[in-house]
């Protein structure tokens, strides 16, 4: 294999696909980046067995031939080269030479046999999607994804198509977040996306005029982003159904400038740390909420004036599942929709469904 390229658009390209590189294997081929060349495109993978990223980039091909290098030699390499032209070359034995100006480096690649064949599948669905509206999806539900390997199927956000709605599902146990649009499919389906693989997806959604590619399979999906495909295993299992848990009353609600929620629940978290959790208490009367939080360190106190229709209550609630919770809504405002001090706390915006965050409230003692 020879060929020169770009150094700026090398970069990128193993900057991006190293993400889904292991940094220890069982196969030492999969702590590599496979690099294929033929025709006029330079092909470079990475693959962990769970995700694999895969991107064509502009290049000379000089003589056509594939090695699986170090992800993270060949990237800290390419990155300090001195000038924009390199040219890469390998041998027989599989020594790769990498030249730019007066830089030049031998380094020992890998057979691309040795590396494992990415995921292929039968295609079932095709949904496409602005890339804005798919980053926001996730961003806004990700977060309330669990990390909690016992059940594996929370793991991942539900991704639910019908009657041309998309919904975007996340639990964790603590929390749920709900992200609906409309978007232009017939298809009637459902899948559960890992954490992971979104959290990646989401670092390529950089260009929000394009439309994005999502390609369903059984077991697999595949997200085609510009010349990126970020190609993934879903997660199987039956998911709860969500619908269920959502309050069907609404005895207390107010709506409230987010930002002040925001700054007031950060005041109360101060006194909060990994080693102390401290739930902040919440009395919601009349016209104003009272918050306060007392730990081993202290205790806060702050009110905010805003008028609250319906019953008068105290709720607790963990401080960073509230803050992530408010902080993901991307509105001014927010209604917040109580049903007594052991009811989920429910967000949603103050018009419309495109969002609704649900947040588990803390069994309070008795204050002295």
């Amino acid at each position: 294999m020879k060929i020169s390229c770009l150094r700026t658009d090398l970069v990128t390209a193993v900057s991006n696909v190293s993400r889904a590189v292991s940094a220890k294997a069982t196969i030492p081929a999969l702590e590599g980046v496979l690099i294929k060349a033929y025709g006029e495109k330079l092909n470079i993978s990475g693959y962990n067995l769970e995700i694999g990223i895969t991107t064509d980039m502009d290049a000379t091909i000089m003589q056509e031939g594939e090695i699986v290098l170090s992800a993270r030699l060949f990237l800290d390499i390419v990155r300090r080269l001195p000038e924009e032209i390199l040219t890469i070359e390998t041998d027989d034995r599989m020594v790769t030479y990498i030249t730019c100006g007066q830089v030049d480096y031998q380094i020992v690649g890998m057979s691309s046999v040795e590396y494992p064949d990415l995921p292929s599948f039968q295609q079932t669905d095709s949904i496409s999607i602005n890339a804005k509206l798919l980053r926001d999806m996730i961003r806004q539900t990700v977060y309330a994804v669990s990390d909690n390997l016992s059940k594996p199927i929370y793991t991942g956000s539900l991704f639910e198509i019908k009657n041309k709605v998309m919904n975007i599902v996340a639990i964790d146990g603590f929390r749920m977040a709900i992200r609906s649009e409309a978007v232009e499919s017939e298809s009637n389906t459902s899948f559960v996306v890992p954490g992971k693989t979104q959290m990646e997806v989401l670092k390529l959604l950089t260009n929000d005029e394009e439309n994005i590619e999502i390609l369903v399979g059984q077991r697999h999906i595949t997200f085609k982003i510009n010349t990126y495909s970020v190609i993934s295993r879903l997660i199987e299992g039956t998911f709860l159904d969500y619908q269920s848990t959502i309050p069907a009353t609404e005895k207390t609600e107010l709506v409230i400038n987010t930002r002040k929620m925001i700054e007031s629940v950060e005041r109360m978290s101060l006194l909060n740390s990994d080693r102390i959790q401290s739930p902040v208490r919440c009395k919601f009367n009349e016209n104003e909420i009272r918050l306060s939080c007392a730990s081993a360190v202290g205790r806060a106190n702050d009110v905010i004036s805003v008028p609250i229709i319906g019953e008068s209550l105290e709720i607790g609630f963990n401080n960073r599942y509230m803050l992530e919770a408010l902080k993901n809504t991307d509105t001014d405002e927010v209604k917040l929709v109580l049903n007594g001090p052991v009811s989920p706390i429910v967000l949603k915006p103050v018009k419309g469904d495109s969002f609704l965050s649900i947040v588990v409230p803390v069994r309070l003692a008795n204050e002295n």
